[in-house]
């Protein structure tokens, strides 16, 4: 399968750089950036981080983003940061199965994890956003946060002149002037950037600490091998970035959502969804696109079962594994050992 950002079954890459912590005092808060901007590579022995050349990364411009997103002044109704659906507690989705936009709308899909998605080439659940820019407008301007004017395909003007109040002199640093539209998603899509899962106790063990995971999860990592899982959960980043259907939310036999079919107009796209990155897994229940499984236990019983079956199930990545009740349950006990022990830090606003 295509996949030009991963080594295929290389899980044992190591690393060093972005840890998600504060420095500074209170009002002087900064994050750390791995590496030199100019060749952002925040995971060690891996590839750099493809960034824009319109949008290069600065440690200000970091730090900025950091900041609007958990501001909750972005939102249409003042009710809403980009963190409320990303929260550290619930591996950086919203714990809900359907979550609720600004205004109180009704979301059709799950809030999906964020850990490394700098790393992605497409974004979104059916990879309609080609830009991690372009995902943070259209989350900003639409159901998401509500920021779109009701008669402009723009941000509001009035949400604008708020941004430009309270952080004037660092847009005047940052990018010599006052916030547009484009600049705040420039700010908010560098930030993102810095969103790194590496230091999960599964990490540690493959850097040699031989007691950082149990035995059951050691055991559980072949299981997850045996079961053929790395076809589509490969490489560090544990996704192929790639959109498979695998028999989630399905009506009448067909899939009620065509997800990635809508991008493409290709008959076997529907019912696919990009491959979620395994990472943080355990915090992130309930799970898939429309959040219809509610534990992981239930999602890998799921998944060792080949999915379910429909017209357009992938069954070249997705067939039934033969593994044990007990190979199953240490599976999980693997996947548990990719909880993530960074955390987004929350920065001190300006007023």
């Amino acid at each position: 399968m295509r996949n030009r950002y991963l080594a295929a079954g290389v899980l044992a890459v190591l690393f060093s750089g972005v840890v998600l912590i504060a420095c500074g005092t209170a009002q002087d808060q900064t994050l750390q950036l791995p590496s030199d901007p100019k060749n952002y590579a925040p995971l060690e022995k891996y590839e750099a981080m493809k960034i824009p050349a319109d949008n290069p990364i600065t440690q200000e411009k970091a730090n900025l983003g950091w900041q609007l997103w958990f501001d909750k002044r972005l939102s249409g109704d003042g009710k809403l940061s980009c963190y409320s659906c990303h929260l550290n507690e619930k591996g950086l989705t919203d714990g809900l199965a359907l979550g609720k936009g600004a205004f109180g709308k009704a979301l059709a899909r799950s809030a999906p994890t964020l850990w490394n998605i700098g790393y992605h080439a497409e974004w979104y659940w059916d990879g309609r956003a080609k830009t991690l820019e372009g995902q943070a407008l259209a989350a900003w301007k639409l159901a998401n946060m509500g920021g779109k004017d009701k008669d402009k395909d723009e941000i509001r003007a009035d949400i604008l002149a708020t941004l430009n109040e309270a952080y004037k002199d660092p847009f005047q640093k940052v990018f010599g002037g006052p916030a547009s539209e484009k600049q705040i998603v420039q700010a908010l899509a560098t930030f993102m950037r810095t969103i790194i899962s590496k230091t999960t106790p599964f990490d540690a063990w493959q850097k040699g600490d031989e007691k950082a995971v149990s035995d059951g999860a050691k055991r559980g990592y072949a299981a997850f091998q045996k079961a053929k899982c790395t076809n589509c959960h490969v490489g560090f980043l544990l996704t192929d970035l790639q959109f498979h259907n695998v028999g989630i939310g399905l009506k009448d036999g067909k899939p009620s959502d065509v997800g990635r079919f809508k991008v493409t107009n290709i008959e076997k796209d529907t019912g696919a969804f990009k491959t979620p990155t395994l990472r943080d897994i355990a915090r992130s229940a309930p799970y898939f696109h429309d959040g219809s499984v509610a534990t992981l236990e239930d999602a890998v019983k799921l998944m060792v079962a080949g999915g379910t079956d429909n017209p357009f199930l992938d069954k070249t990545n997705l067939q039934k594994a033969e593994i044990t009740a007990a190979e199953q349950a240490d599976l999980v006990e693997f996947l548990k050992s990719l909880t993530e022990t960074a955390k987004i830090p929350e920065p001190k606003l300006p007023q």
